[in-house]
Formats: C-alpha cells, structure tokens, sequence
C-alpha cells in the first residue's frame, strides 16, 4: 500500500532548520522522501541538518527577516530544484521580559523575525506557487505557517512572542482565503511546549511544574513527535484542509 503521507517528488523549503523542531520537521519530510530545502541565520546548523539528511537537501543561510534575502532564497531553491511544493514557515527567535520590562529592541526583534519573517516567506513562496498554478501546474502547493498556544490564550513574559503568533494565525486565514483560488493549502500549528534549545531559556523547574499541570497527557513534546503532524499538513491527506489551526499540545488547549 502507498504511504498516504507520501512527500516523494516534492521540494520543500523549512525554516529556521539549524535546530528544534525545523530540524525535526526537515528529516522527517526527508524520510518520506521530499527534497528540503533548508533556511536558517545559523548556516553551520543548517548544514548539521543537511549531513543528517543526506541526499539532495540544500543550505541557504540567511534571516528571514531581511526580505532581499528570502526572495533570493526562493530564487535560489526554484533555480537548484525546479520548483517549490511546500514551505514550513517555522524561524523563530524568543526575547523574554515582562511587559513593563521589555524595550523596544526585544519587541521589535521578536516581530520582525516571527511575524514579518513569516510574511516574507509566505509572500515570496506564495508568488512562486501562484505563478505556477497560472503556468497550469496542478502538483501539490502547501504551506505552514508556525504558530504557537501562546498565540491563542496569551503568554506571561513574552507579549511579542504571543503577539507575533496571534498575528500568524490571521496570515494564515487571510493567505488561505486569498489563495484557495490556485490551489495552495495554507494552514498553521500551534505547538505547546517542545523540548528544543530555543525553550531552554523558559523551562523552569517551576515552568514546569506549572505547564505539566495544565497538559493533560503530562508532559512536553520532542520535536521528532510533533514533526509528523506538520508533514501531514503538507501531504496528500490534507488536500482538503486549508485556513486551519492545528493545536498540537498534549491536550492542553481541549475545548471548542
């Protein structure tokens, strides 16, 4: 039987890939048999995810927040590859502080990269794909956007973390909405806590603690784990799927 999750022959940039959950994302979708394309600031841990994968993946080190860069990076992978099927719009920075703390910098920095960041890719993949739906190109075009819980109920010591992640849950619907016409699937995901080097920073004994309460299967996810939902949303079996926000938290975030 055909793997339903199948990603054979399918080009897929992922975002912020040096570490966490890009990395995780990037060998999955490599295991299923996609060709990655793999972007993040840090072009060394870029690479370590490359030699990991193996094959045909490619590096281009750069912030997404610099949209000369992100353009070039698309112009890049289309040149390398041919085309592009899917992108994991994941890059992302924290910069923690309590509202009546936090400067400007730290504010704007976290925005720059986990808001406008996504909208840079978003924007640049997304003309790619219109371009080839127009051409009459009907092979598969997803994109997923990196949201977080903190973007849905609000988060203590990271107002713009929690804002930037709200912010991308309207992209989200918004690009669906716009983009349904051609063809592309955009959906987002909302992670709770993973085990990554980014959430060191916040994981507290007391964090958690007080997180373990809240997650009713009781305990933080890997990033190995949290990696197959997100090349769901890039398979065949979410042809039907778009302008969605997939929590995937443990059960923290049960209701309607």
């Amino acid at each position: 039987m055909d793997n339903p999750m199948s990603l054979e022959d399918r080009v897929i940039i992922v975002t912020g890939a040096a570490q966490g959950v890009g990395r995780g994302v990037a060998q999955k979708a490599a295991s299923l048999g996609a060709t990655v394309a793999l972007v993040d600031i840090n072009g060394d841990g870029a690479q370590e995810t490359a030699d990991l994968i193996g094959g045909s993946a490619s590096v281009h080190a750069g912030s997404v927040a610099d949209p000369g860069f992100v353009q070039e990076m698309v112009n890049a992978v289309v040149e390398k590859h041919g085309r592009i099927n899917g992108l994991f719009n994941n890059a992302g920075i924290i910069r923690t502080a309590m509202i009546h703390k936090m400067s400007v910098a730290d504010w704007q920095a976290v925005i720059d990269v986990n808001l406008t960041g996504v909208f840079h890719c978003l924007q640049a993949v997304g003309r790619h794909m219109i371009d080839a739906a127009k051409e009459g190109d009907e092979s598969p075009k997803r994109i997923v956007n990196v949201s977080s819980i903190a973007g849905r109920r609000g988060t203590i010591g990271q107002i713009n973390y929690g804002a930037a992640k709200s912010g991308v849950l309207g992209i989200t619907m918004s690009a669906a909405r716009e983009w349904a016409r051609y063809g592309i699937c955009i959906n987002s995901v909302c992670f709770g806590v993973v085990e990554t080097p980014m959430t060191e920073v916040i994981r507290s004994e007391k964090f958690i603690d007080r997180t373990m309460a809240s997650i009713p299967l009781g305990r933080i996810s890997t990033p190995d784990e949290v990696a197959g939902p997100c090349c769901f949303l890039m398979s065949d079996t979410a042809s039907y799927i778009t302008g969605q926000h997939l929590n995937i938290d443990g059960g923290s975030q049960i209701g309607f």
